[in-house]
């Protein structure tokens, strides 16, 4: 009998959508590479360097892999519901790296006690800078948006689309326009979207053309404004791709979340296994500022690479972020399978987990 692979969502792993969390998460980390690592107030000394180009494009690509497992969470959640045992499990991931990493710096003298209290609060900040307290808030409210997108027709939800883009996509990426928006509410407007394509089956052969094309209007955004930036002494290389509800963020987001959905490769556990440890690998190597400076300073000194010749610089962004990206799915699933199901055992035999259990189901 065919081996079933099931994702956190409780569906049956698609090898083609897996394959683009792992695409996703590389660029991601390579995101991360640049921003996080003080190079960037190098690459601004040097703007229009061939290092400091390449390595503005490499990094130009986080914010749009955030709308990308977004859309695969809408995808796949607009048809299903969330227990109390999904989400303790995604809780549970969050608070296991924040203490266990931060005890482990602890004991190194890298990090201190605020560091693990700190660590305890996975809900410290609902902003831009922390993606994972704004997924577990967000994730609450994926059955009440079910509700409104199973009561509501096409054509309101088309319009429903068209509102939240104009107000999100349009007046966002405008220069003049300042649009007040949190990762819940813009993860909201993806689900919305991923949700149409779900219960509308939208499929399109061209959405790889799209990509590209997007791609390049893309980076050809970003090389102008290295240009222009350069000229009028301004840091704005990532103008329209800094943040999610940029329209070439989101519009690159979307076209190749569709792309990926009617991929066709055969199932893949290898693929499967990595996909489903990706989460991790964001809890992990983005999992405080000490973590940041640790990784990307003191074992890779990133900003000292820098000045590396262009080939060898190439290569060493390549391989570290694969590296990065391994160890942190190694290490992932060791935990699934050393860990993972004894915490879940244990909490769940607790009295006041039956109770909010009770209540979960009642939604």
């Amino acid at each position: 009998m065919k081996k079933e692979f099931i994702n956190k969502h409780g569906s049956i792993r698609n090898s083609n959508l897996e394959l683009y969390r792992i695409v996703v998460m590389l660029l991601i980390v390579a995101h991360h590479f640049v921003v996080n690592s003080g190079l960037l107030d190098v690459m601004y000394e040097h703007t229009l360097s061939v290092n400091s180009i390449f390595l503005f494009l490499f990094g130009a690509w986080g914010k749009t892999g955030i709308n990308c497992f977004m859309l695969i969470t809408g995808y796949f959640m607009c048809k299903s519901n969330i227990t109390l045992r999904k989400y303790v499990k995604m809780i549970s991931e969050v608070l296991f790296y924040n203490i266990f990493i931060s005890l482990l710096f602890l004991v190194f003298g890298i990090g201190s006690i605020k560091d693990v209290l700190e660590g305890l609060l996975i809900v410290r900040k609902v902003d831009s800078s922390n993606f994972i307290a704004c997924f577990l808030v967000f994730y609450l409210f994926i059955p009440f948006l079910n509700i409104l997108l199973q009561n509501i027709n096409q054509k309101q939800h088309q319009y429903l689309i068209g509102l939240l883009a104009f107000l999100y996509v349009f007046l966002g990426t405008m220069p003049k326009f300042s649009v007040v928006m949190n990762y819940v509410s813009w993860f909201s407007f993806l689900y919305i979207v991923a949700a149409y394509v779900r219960l509308y089956s939208i499929n399109n052969r061209k959405w790889g053309y799209w990509t590209t094309l997007f791609i390049l209007f893309a980076i050809m955004s970003v090389i102008i404004c290295l240009i222009l930036g350069d000229k009028f002494d301004k840091q704005i290389a990532y103008r329209f791709v800094s943040d999610s509800n940029t329209f070439l963020a989101f519009a690159i987001g979307f076209c190749s979340f569709m792309f990926f959905k009617d991929l066709k490769i055969n199932k893949s556990g290898l693929i499967n296994t990595i996909g489903g440890s990706t989460f991790g690998v964001l809890c992990i190597h983005a999992n405080s500022d000490t973590m940041r400076k640790w990784l990307w300073g003191t074992i890779l000194n990133v900003k000292g690479a820098y000045y590396l010749s262009i080939e060898r610089l190439i290569l060493f962004s390549i391989i570290s972020v694969l590296g990065v990206f391994i160890i942190c799915i190694i290490i992932e699933i060791i935990r699934q399978k050393l860990v993972e199901n004894r915490i879940l055992s244990w909490i769940e035999k607790s009295t006041i987990y039956g109770k909010i259990n009770e209540r979960v189901e009642l939604l």
